[in-house]
């Protein structure tokens, strides 16, 4: 019976240690751990939209500016400067005339130009990168400096004393003021036109000055001719007055002779 007993332990035995793998196989895997969430706070904030200068608008309220802003808008050239200040790293620097920079000069001198001239003098006028005042020291190191027209319109920048010049061929006005200057737009202003050599062949005439304004009170110290007939007028009204009151007087004296001399009669 012992030894039954001891057999029969054996043979569990075996079964036990044969099956163990198998039962270890149809163990289920043990399950993925699931995603760990961030709080709402702890979230990465989006990218902030870029920020777009609107030329047009900038200009139309910058300043007076109007007349450049029509050419921009005739030719179409704002919208090429508008694309080199959104879609490009380099960005871009408009150099921006007054209205007064363009009425000084006659005004055939702009009507007169070609389409395709009026499109390049704009161009003339602006750089295709953005430059802030502090970098026009080392920029006029380089020049003569290409502008957005091409290579063959140049301008060159002179530092004096930290007022910044802007030589054209005909013009060499100072930056009169800085109207925007954030990366990646620069608007000066200036107070001459930018006239290039290749459009204009020599120096364009000036406007005519304006006819002076007449000097008030003048009509006063000159008397006019109605003036001077009527003090004629009343001249001889004044004579032929002082002469009826003598005529009055000796007319009287002989009737009060007369009456003397009939009154000695009587007595």
């Amino acid at each position: 019976m012992f030894k039954a007993t001891i057999f029969a332990a054996a043979v569990v035995a075996v079964l036990l240690s044969s099956s163990s793998p198998a039962l270890a196989q149809k163990k289920s895997p043990p399950a993925a751990p699931a995603p760990v969430s961030l709080p709402p706070s702890m979230a990465p904030a989006p990218a902030p939209a870029p920020h777009y200068v609107d030329l047009a608008e900038l200009l139309s309220v910058a300043g007076p500016f109007h007349t450049f802003l029509n050419y921009l808008e005739k030719t179409n050239v704002i919208e090429t400067f508008q694309s080199q200040a959104n879609k490009t790293k380099e960005g871009v620097t408009i150099f921006v005339p007054k209205d007064s920079a363009f009425a000084a000069i006659k005004q055939s001198t702009f009507s007169n130009l070609t389409g395709d001239q009026l499109k390049t003098l704009l161009l003339y006028h602006a750089f295709p990168k953005f430059y802030s005042l502090a970098e026009f020291k080392n920029l006029s190191e380089l020049n003569p400096v290409n502008t957005f027209a091409g290579a063959p319109y140049t301008l060159n920048l002179t530092d004096d004393m930290g007022s910044i010049y802007v030589q054209s061929m005909w013009s060499k006005p100072k930056i009169s003021s800085s109207v925007y200057a954030t990366r990646p737009v620069a608007v000066y202003a200036l107070n001459k036109v930018l006239l290039p050599m290749q459009i204009f062949s020599k120096d364009p005439p000036l406007a005519p000055a304006p006819a002076p304004a007449p000097v008030s009170g003048a009509s006063d110290l000159a008397p006019g001719p109605a003036s001077g007939k009527a003090g004629a007028g009343s001249g001889k009204a004044d004579s032929t007055s002082a002469a009826c009151s003598v005529a009055a007087g000796v007319v009287n004296g002989l009737v009060m002779a007369l009456a003397g001399s009939l009154m000695l009669l009587w007595w």
